[in-house]
């Protein structure tokens, strides 16, 4: 049996629904790795704005502590878009080479 997660669609070619579907999870990934660098962007924007304007200590170690944070955040976002695209072109190869075997005659 096929692992595939579209394995049910080998028998037939992928119809417009289909494709729309492999569309909306490349977008939503897109829209993910946005978020991603809006938070980032967020805190290192927060750090730098607590350091510049904080006359206390502690209050200053917090300002310090989101400009490494938002960069993490802003790597791990990159990280995570880019294995998921990777996946998903995965998927979508094997769904055109198997499409490609079976119009073979």
């Amino acid at each position: 049996m096929d692992n595939s997660p579209y394995s049910k669609f080998v028998s037939d070619e992928l119809i417009l629904r289909d494709e729309l579907a492999i569309d909306r999870t490349l977008l939503a990934n897109e829209r993910t790795l946005l978020a991603y660098l809006r938070s980032g962007v967020a805190l290192f924007i927060a750090g730098v704005s607590i350091i510049h304007f904080s006359r206390e200590g502690w209050f200053w170690a917090v300002g310090i502590a989101c400009l490494p944070a938002g960069a993490i955040t802003i790597a791990v976002g990159l990280w995570r878009h880019r294995k998921m695209n990777i996946a998903i072109s995965l998927v979508r190869s094997q769904v055109e080479k198997e499409l490609k075997t079976m119009a073979k005659p």
